[in-house]
C-alpha cells in the first residue's frame, strides 16, 4: 500500500488575493522559518530578523486598515496566516499574534490623530509591540491590577510591574493598562509607551519549558513619564479596551494552536508512512490509523470553530462566546494531538531528533495564555447560563 504522507491544508478563502497571500506565507515559512526552527528554539534565539522580514512583507498589520499601512484583510484570512506561521515555528506565529494584540487598542480606540501618527510605523515600520495587562498578583483577575498612572499636568507617571509579557525587553512599544482611579475595572486606563522611555526596564526572561526563543519577562515601570497624547481612549475606559483586545487575541491563540497541531499531525503522517515494522509501514496498522483519523478530525473541528468566530467578527456581530470556545477547544486539541504525535513516533518521539516533543511542550502554554482554559469555561458558561448567583 502507498501512503502519501502529509498533504497541504485545503483552505476556504474569500478572494484570489487571499489565496495568493497564503501561498506567499507558505513559501516564506518554508524558506525563512521552518529550516532553522528547531535549532533556534534549542538555542533560545529570538528571531528579530524574521519579524523584520514579516514587517517589510506587510504581514504584521494584516487585519488593520490599508490607509494606516495595514493589509485590510478580514480576520478569516489573518488567522489562517497565523496558523501557517505557527506551524512553521510557534515563536513566530504567537509573536505576530501578540504584536497584533499590542496594536489593537490604538487601532480600535485611538483618535484619528493618534492613528495617523503612530499606526503606520507600528504596522509596517519594522517595530515590534508587547501587551502589558497581567501582573505578578493579577493574572486571571485582571481588574485587580495595581500598576498606577498618576497625572501631573499634561503628563502621566507610571509606576508598577507587569508580568508574563511576551517580547518583554525586546519590544519597541508597549500597550499598557494602568490604574488611574479607584479599585475595580472602571479605574483603568490604556497608554501607548515607547520601549526606550526612561524608567522602563525588563527583568531577565523567564526560563520556560517551551517557546524558549520567545522572551517572556516582567516589565518594570519606575517613574515612566508619558504625555497625555499617549493615553488611548477615555480615562477609565482601559478595562473595556483590554477585554475587546482579548476577544480578538484569543482567536489568534486558537489559530496558533491549530497550526502546531497540524505540524504534529504532518510529522506523524510522515513518520508512519516511512517507518517499517513487521514488513510493512506502520501506517497500515489500524490502531495507529485510528489515532491519525482522530487527530485530523480534531484539527479540522478546531479550524472550523475559530473560522466561525472570525467570520462573526468580520460581520460586526458579537463573538466573545465563540472566541472563548475556539481558544478552549483549539488549545486543548493541540495538547491532545501533540501528545498523540509523540506516542505515534514511540521512543523517537521522546527525543530531540524529532520536532514532536517540542510541539508538545509548546502546546501546554497555549492552554494558559490569553486567559486560562478555566477562565474560557467561565466566559462560555456566563454567556449560556447567566452570571453566578451571589
Amino acid at each position: 500500500m502507498t501512503h502519501p504522507g502529509p498533504q497541504p491544508v485545503e483552505r476556504q478563502l474569500p478572494t484570489e488575493e487571499a489565496r495568493d497571500l497564503l501561498a506567499l506565507v507558505r513559501d516564506l515559512a518554508d524558506r525563512e522559518i521552518r529550516p532553522q526552527a528547531a535549532e533556534d528554539e534549542d538555542a533560545g534565539h529570538f528571531p528579530r530578523e524574521v519579524f523584520a522580514l514579516l514587517s517589510t512583507s506587510g504581514l504584521l498589520g494584516l487585519p488593520y486598515p490599508e490607509e494606516y499601512g495595514g493589509g485590510s484583510q478580514p480576520y478569516e484570512v489573518y488567522l489562517q496566516v497565523l496558523e501557517e506561521l505557527a506551524a512553521a515555528r510557534l515563536t513566530v506565529g504567537l509573536g505576530v499574534s501578540v504584536h497584533t494584540l499590542a496594536c489593537h487598542a490604538l487601532a480600535e480606540f485611538g483618535s484619528k490623530q493618534q492613528r495617523t501618527e503612530h499606526l503606520p510605523v507600528m504596522l509596517g515600520g519594522g517595530v515590534l509591540g508587547a501587551y502589558c495587562l497581567s501582573e505578578p498578583a493579577s493574572g486571571s483577575d485582571a481588574a485587580s491590577l495595581v500598576t498606577r498612572a498618576a497625572r501631573t499636568g499634561d503628563d502621566w507617571t507610571i509606576e508598577g510591574t507587569k508580568a508574563w509579557i511576551t517580547h518583554g525587553g525586546v519590544a519597541d512599544f508597549y500597550s499598557v493598562l494602568a490604574r488611574t482611579g479607584d479599585q475595580g475595572p472602571r479605574g483603568i486606563t490604556a497608554f501607548l509607551v515607547p520601549g526606550d522611555t526612561e524608567g522602563l526596564s525588563a527583568a531577565a526572561p523567564e526560563r520556560k519549558m517551551g517557546m524558549k526563543g520567545s522572551p517572556t519577562a516582567q516589565v518594570h515601570f519606575d517613574g515612566v513619564r508619558v504625555g497625555d497624547e499617549r493615553r488611548i481612549g477615555d480615562e477609565g475606559q482601559g478595562f473595556s479596551i483590554a477585554l475587546a483586545a482579548l476577544d480578538a487575541g484569543r482567536l489568534g491563540i486558537a489559530a496558533c494552536a491549530i497550526g502546531v497541531a497540524q505540524a504534529a499531525l504532518d510529522e506523524g503522517l510522515r513518520y508512519t508512512a516511512e517507518r517499517q515494522q513487521f514488513g510493512r509501514p506502520i501506517a497500515d496498522f489500524q490502531g495507529l490509523r485510528f489515532m491519525l483519523a482522530d487527530m485530523a478530525t480534531q484539527i479540522e473541528a478546531g479550524r472550523s470553530l475559530y473560522l466561525t468566530a472570525a467570520r462573526l467578527r468580520d460581520a460586526g456581530r458579537p463573538f466573545s462566546k465563540e472566541a472563548a470556545m475556539a481558544k478552549l477547544f483549539c488549545t486543548d486539541t493541540a495538547m491532545r494531538v501533540t501528545t498523540d504525535a509523540v506516542q505515534l513516533l514511540g521512543g523517537y518521539g521522546y527525543t530531540l531528533d524529532f520536532p514532536v516533543e517540542r510541539y508538545m511542550r509548546e502546546s501546554k502554554v497555549l492552554q494558559i495564555v490569553e486567559g486560562t482554559n478555566q477562565i474560557q469555561r467561565m466566559v462560555i458558561a456566563r454567556q449560556i447560563a447567566g452570571r453566578e448567583s451571589r
